[in-house]
């Protein structure tokens, strides 16, 4: 059994993580980082990084992600695969303690940031049809459908983003939203629409699926006058927004209705000792260079608390 004892405990491998990783080690503390076995960060599933400062070629999220891990593991980082079920307070510090093992480990302080994953859209046989028809990445998935038929559903950055990707595959793809005007910003708009393989269905939202051993397609229902219509398609994206990956932290620490983290100005939780930042943080803007840029705040504050001036 592994009981090992650190400074501080990072839990979430994507840039918040890391870059709050690369500051404590440099600081001499003894850091752990736990990366999750279940839930990638969403960055190793973005094809091309566009608007992080000093790549101005762009960068594939997953070389992204093993720049910023190196870089941590340099300064001596250690970092470990695996899923924290439970953080429980003790006098002076906290034990976390993983789903693969019996292992758990000790530590003065705790950042989290285990970002957010894709909500779904909740609909009868949604889980059953997921890797076959159904799928939540473009990056991942978007190479099987080559000349085949897709549709998008969302109206916001994500959809449009992954539209935009998916285009250079897919023979036809449509882009379904339930408000008749789109949410993403106008240059994405502009990429995507002038496509010929594009085409938008407004307003509608996706009320069950055609198929019953295999996808067929899906039905779709007008929010404005409830009128129906079949769309049979090879394949569904699914993009309409995320929610936090916080569900093991029900009952320590203090989040808002959706599950977001609630912190300080120095990013402490209510719990003296917790830190957050990233996505999974309320009022965090979800941008890969504001993770980042509050990991570093995360991690010095964790610094001054450890180290008082």
């Amino acid at each position: 059994m592994n009981n090992k004892v650190y400074d501080v405990i990072i839990i979430g491998g994507g840039p918040a993580g890391y870059s709050a990783g690369i500051y404590t080690a440099r600081a001499m503390l003894k850091t752990l980082i736990i990366t999750s076995f279940i839930i990638p960060t969403q960055v190793v599933l973005t094809d091309v990084i566009e608007n992080y400062p000093g790549f101005p070629e762009g960068i594939n999220g997953f070389d992204f992600i093993e720049k910023l891990k190196q870089q941590a593991e340099k300064f001596g980082t250690e970092i470990l695969t695996g899923d924290v079920t439970k953080i429980e307070k003790f006098d002076n510090g906290f034990k976390i303690s993983l789903s693969s093992s019996n292992d758990f480990f000790i530590t003065n302080t705790v950042i989290i940031a285990t970002g957010r994953k894709n909500k779904k859209l909740g609909i009868e046989d949604e889980e059953k049809f997921i890797g076959r028809g159904i799928s939540y990445c473009a990056v991942c998935d978007g190479a099987l459908y080559k000349n085949k038929t897709v549709a998008i559903i969302g109206g916001g950055n994500t959809a449009f983003t992954e539209a935009i990707f998916l285009t250079k595959y897919v023979k036809k793809l449509y882009i379904i939203h339930r408000r008749e005007q789109f949410r993403a910003i106008k240059i994405l708009q502009q990429q995507l629409l002038t496509k010929e393989n594009v085409e938008t269905i407004t307003p509608y939202v996706v009320e069950k699926i055609i198929g019953e051993n295999s996808f067929k397609g899906i039905i779709l229902k007008n929010v404005l006058d409830n009128t129906k219509k079949e769309l049979y398609c090879d394949g569904m994206f699914v993009c309409i927004g995320y929610k936090p990956n916080t569900e093991f932290l029900t009952g320590l620490v203090k989040m808002d209705e959706e599950g977001y983290i609630i912190t300080d100005e120095k990013l402490q939780t209510s719990v003296e000792g917790i830190y957050a930042c990233g996505d999974c943080r309320e009022g965090s803007v979800k941008q890969i260079v504001n993770a980042c840029a509050e990991g570093v705040h995360a991690a010095l504050s964790v610094i001054s608390y450890i180290q008082p001036y």
